[in-house]
């Protein structure tokens, strides 16, 4: 089964998916924070439109490995996924942590790599991110 990841942030949730194999991850979509219950909705649809049975949430500590405040709302939102989880009959569901340190200034630097423009690299940073959260989860598989 595939593997859904996530790179939370206050604005948006960047969303990767792998591939069937658990080869390769790839960016599928951004979604546009309105709400902790509609959030973790979106989620659950996409769970079950990619058939997935583990959810990869990316943990944004500090460099020195503690942890930040947008980690703390990190834990707060896999404590909401999970419950929301549990109350559709999807409690079968894996979620894990994946160390994100550096995705961001990482999935940037492939972009501009790219040639992709500022304004582009805005609307897909956190997608890019998520393809980094899994695709590191999935080369330790």
């Amino acid at each position: 089964m595939k593997k859904l990841a996530l790179d939370v942030g206050d604005k948006t949730i960047g969303v990767a998916v792998s591939d069937p194999m658990l080869i390769t991850a790839q960016g599928i979509t951004t979604i546009e924070r309105v709400g902790i219950r509609k959030d973790t909705g979106k989620v659950l649809e996409l769970i079950k439109e990619h058939d997935c049975d583990t959810v990869v949430i990316g943990l944004p500590k500090k460099l020195d490995g503690t942890d930040s405040i947008q980690t703390e709302k990190v834990y707060e939102f896999k404590t909401r996924l999970e419950n929301k989880l549990k109350g559709s009959g999807m409690g079968h569901i894996k979620l894990v942590y994946q160390d994100e340190r550096l995705t961001t200034v990482m999935a940037e630097k492939v972009l501009i790599e790219a040639d992709v423009s500022r304004s582009k690299r805005k609307k897909v940073i956190d997608k890019q991110a998520a393809v980094l959260i899994l695709q590191s989860y999935l080369d330790t598989l």
